[in-house]
């Protein structure tokens, strides 16, 4: 067991652990702690607690400070180099003429390192780009090329649910989520209706998939055979959330199929759900690559 406090350095980013040296801190606290981009000012986003080993990553680095008057000032300053850093670097990139889309600008606390953050289609050879920037600004300089779940998650937004992106308000780290999700839950496999602003398949499939899983274990897929009181038949549609059934009659192959509910019939042999290849080639863009 190490007693240890958990950092965030984002509004809503990953959170990592600390040795709190001893002190005791609140939620919301702000701190100086070195991490491996060097002297960093995070907020406290878990309180003291003994955690198990087996959780921790070793070695466990001290927490330096709390911060201080000077040191929550000198952070202000560094927002507004950042603002100013990016449009210089907007300015290069034209110059150079990059393919590339600047998204954030990040100084670290100690301002020895300054961090540009990019979008791009492809590879991009930004070397003389750095060399550029490290002749105006003095400092190391790191180009990182991001994700779009990534610029999703910095710029912020709403989704189409009419709400601010689950990234940018809550997910400190994103979950993978498949198109296997999408048609295990019964959902139209229209990319406009399953992907998000950021073009990815939308991060809330992920939160209902437990449940969907659980209650496909207890009722037949379509493409099931299931006795019912009417007889045997083939499941052609099913509604998980409700548990009702249409079955086709084999009785009556060219009627109307009947509902049923799930309590009703007994299983004879299931399904099993599969991506036709159509499917897979038409969304596959959707999925994190």
């Amino acid at each position: 067991m190490a007693e240890v406090i958990g950092v965030r350095f984002k509004d809503v980013g990953k959170v990592y652990y600390f040795d709190p040296d001893h002190t005791v801190l609140k939620k919301g606290d702000m701190v100086i702690v070195e991490t491996a981009r060097g002297i960093e000012c995070g907020e406290v986003a878990m309180e003291n607690r003994e955690i198990e080993d087996e959780g921790i990553v070793y070695p466990l680095k001290k927490m330096i400070r709390k911060a201080t008057e000077a040191d929550l000032k000198k952070v202000e300053e560094n927002r507004q180099k950042e603002k100013s850093a990016f449009d210089i670097c907007m300015k290069k990139i034209s110059e150079h003429k990059l393919d590339m889309k600047l998204v954030e600008v990040e100084y670290t606390f100690d301002n020895n390192k300054i961090l540009f953050y990019f979008t791009a289609d492809g590879r991009v050879d930004f070397r003389e780009l750095v060399k550029d920037l490290a002749s105006v600004f003095r400092t190391r300089i790191e180009l990182r090329q991001i994700g779009v779940r990534d610029e999703a998650k910095m710029l912020g937004g709403l989704g189409i649910c009419g709400k601010p992106f689950c990234c940018s308000t809550f997910l400190g780290e994103f979950q993978p989520v498949s198109i296997k999700m999408a048609k295990e839950q019964g959902l139209s496999l229209n990319p406009t209706k399953i992907s998000g602003t950021c073009g990815r398949l939308m991060c809330c499939l992920k939160y209902e998939q437990v449940a969907y899983t659980d209650l496909l274990k207890t009722t037949p897929k379509v493409g099931a055979i299931v006795s019912t009181p009417e007889g045997k038949g083939v499941v052609v549609d099913q509604n998980l959330l409700t548990g009702v059934l249409k079955v086709r009659m084999d009785r009556a192959p060219e009627a109307a199929p009947m509902t049923f509910q799930v309590k009703q019939v007994k299983l004879l042999k299931d399904a099993q759900i599969r991506l036709a290849k159509e499917e897979i080639e038409k969304l596959k863009d959707l999925e994190d690559k």
